[in-house]
């Protein structure tokens, strides 16, 4: 495919950009530590932590995991929300030469035991909160050694005693577990200091992350993201970024609201690694679906980038607190991890003056392959183009590129995809070509400028009577109904069409009716497209990133 999408960049955007500028993540890890030692790299609670506090922590805690007895390439679990302990983990194991596996806090035992087998995670770092979780599926995994650790550690005294007091007794939010021999984080740090901590040599090649699908697709896998693909990705998206960073006035740190969870690949790479390159810091918010204390957090605070998903945006911006909180700042707000509806678009840019710039990418491309241009002025409803070094087409199912115009599997060549899955040589084979593009299962079609678009995933598209529908272009029209908060189209099992389509849908007004719902339907889509059968709910099915899980509500359809 011709790269017309190059003509589209913005001004200041290099079409390539040398990936190679760190040997790997450690090094880039260690070199902002140094050059932004005394800026704030987090805030937490009203808590400030520089970077040299988390360089001091990481490389005290990356001695004491060298101490037990790891080897060069072991897996180390991390199981933390968004507290500072996340970063400070994840730069040890880097550091001490590990390989870093990302588990979801909110896992079930099922979930958790397949990540630790899976991974062959020797150890693991995580929150007390889920300790009785891991608690169920400790015999049955390889994971024997624990780091443990409160919300509120690295707090400083007496915040933390306050904090960790309310989150057990008051909240009641640590059910009782026993977990024998687990080691307080703090403690691994304070005995860290007193051991040698011997740099790893970690290269471009090296394993840095296990990243595993959310599992929406069938088992989870873990996709194998070398240090080359992230250092890569981050500087991607610093290039991609700069039209909007210029705006922020010349001397001022870049802060960005870390409201995706970190443990999320959106979330790694958009939030901490590429403010780490950038000496910017992050506003961790620990739960964004307490949106009174994600407020609260944001009171009084000056920040400039701010990306998240649909329904976050969606949320905040139909809150009652919205303007309690300065926007003047906000240069960039990036949308991901699903599909930008144009009436939540919409909302945010009267409220804000910042378009929302929607990007697409995957675990398995370190996330971000495409991007709509930062200096936009409005939603485009497209995913954007191929980020700089990257390449994009379009196949169908004998993998040859279809004409321009027509619907295709969008596949992806670039430095940031991965090496292939954890240990799964026929599933890796499964999604990459032989000349090394990386098959997505959404389907998309681009049009003459180079601008893509999603018009779904292979398996969620629904089939009326051999007509194709697309669950997205349903969704985006409903949501733009008066009185609909949002909405998920699925397909169900029906006699006459095979198929037909299901929508539920939560409502901002419960005066809204199905009959209303039907007559909009009828004004706004084609018949086979309409929904045979409408539900009501109080909330849709998420993943912790806020994705809406179409799945379960087909399999319990």
């Amino acid at each position: 495919m011709e790269k017309t999408w190059l003509k589209q960049y913005p001004q200041g955007v290099p079409a390539e950009i040398d990936v190679e500028q760190y040997a790997s993540l450690v090094t880039l890890l260690e070199e902002s530590f140094k050059k932004h030692a005394a800026l704030p790299a987090y805030r937490f609670m009203g808590k400030v932590i520089t970077f040299s506090q988390v360089d001091d922590a990481s490389r005290a805690l990356a001695a004491y995991l060298q101490a037990q007895g790891l080897n060069a390439g072991d897996r180390v679990a991390v199981m933390l929300p968004n507290v500072p302990q996340y970063p400070v983990a994840v730069a040890a194991i880097l550091r001490a030469g590990y390989v870093v596996v990302n588990v979801n806090p909110l896992y079930t035992p099922r979930e958790l035991e397949h990540q630790l087998k899976d991974s062959g995670a020797k150890l693991i770092i995580m929150v007390e909160n889920f300790a009785t979780t891991l608690q169920q599926v400790l015999a049955a995994v390889p994971t024997k050694k624990i780091v443990l650790t409160a919300l509120g550690d690295m707090l400083g005294f007496p915040k933390k005693q306050i904090v960790n007091y309310v989150v057990r007794n008051v909240k009641k939010m640590v059910p009782a577990f026993s977990l024998p021999g687990a080691v307080q984080f703090n403690d691994a740090v304070a005995q860290g200091r007193g051991k040698a901590y011997k740099p790893a040599t970690v290269g471009p090649d090296d394993i840095a992350v296990l990243q595993y699908t959310g599992g929406t697709t069938g088992v989870s896998k873990g996709a194998v993201l070398l240090h080359r693909n992230l250092v890569a990705n981050i500087l991607q998206a610093e290039a991609w970024y700069q039209p909007a960073l210029k705006k922020i006035p010349a001397g001022e740190q870049v802060v960005t609201i870390c409201a995706l969870p970190i443990y999320h690949i959106f979330g790694f790479n958009t939030n901490m690694m590429l403010a780490m390159r950038m000496g910017g810091c992050n506003i961790l918010i620990a739960n964004p679906r307490d949106l009174p204390s994600v407020f609260k957090e944001l009171k009084g605070q000056k920040f400039h980038s701010f990306p998240a998903v649909n329904t976050l945006f969606n949320a905040m911006a139909h809150h009652a607190e919205f303007n309690t909180v300065d926007w003047s700042g906000l240069v960039i707000s990036v949308g991901g991890g699903m599909a930008v509806q144009s009436a939540t678009a919409k909302l945010w840019l009267e409220k804000t003056g910042c378009p929302i710039v929607e990007g697409y990418g995957l675990s398995e491309t370190s996330p971000s392959a495409t991007c709509n241009p930062v200096d936009s002025t409005a939603y485009s409803g497209n995913i954007g183009l191929p980020m700089p070094n990257t390449d994009l087409t379009l196949l169908d199912d004998d993998g040859r590129e279809v004409p321009l115009g027509t619907p295709g599997e969008i596949a992806i060549k670039g430095p940031q995809v991965m090496a292939g899955y954890w240990q799964r040589p026929d599933e890796t084979a499964k999604v990459m070509t032989a000349d090394g593009f990386f098959r997505t299962g959404d389907i998309g079609v681009v049009d003459e400028r180079g601008y893509f678009k999603i018009v779904d995933r292979k398996k969620d598209m629904i089939l009326v009577s051999g007509f194709n529908v697309y669950p997205n272009e349903v969704e985006d029209v409903v949501t733009q109904m008066p009185g609909i908060l949002e909405c998920a189209a699925v397909g169900v099992a029906d006699a006459k069409a095979g198929e037909a389509v299901k929508l539920v849908i939560v409502r901002s007004d419960p005066k809204v009716t199905e009959a209303d719902v039907r007559k909009y339907c009828e004004a706004q889509l084609t018949g086979y497209k309409r929904p045979k059968t409408v539900e009501f709910r109080t909330e849709l099915p998420k993943t912790p990133v806020g994705k809406i899980l179409r799945r379960e509500l087909r399999d319990k359809a």
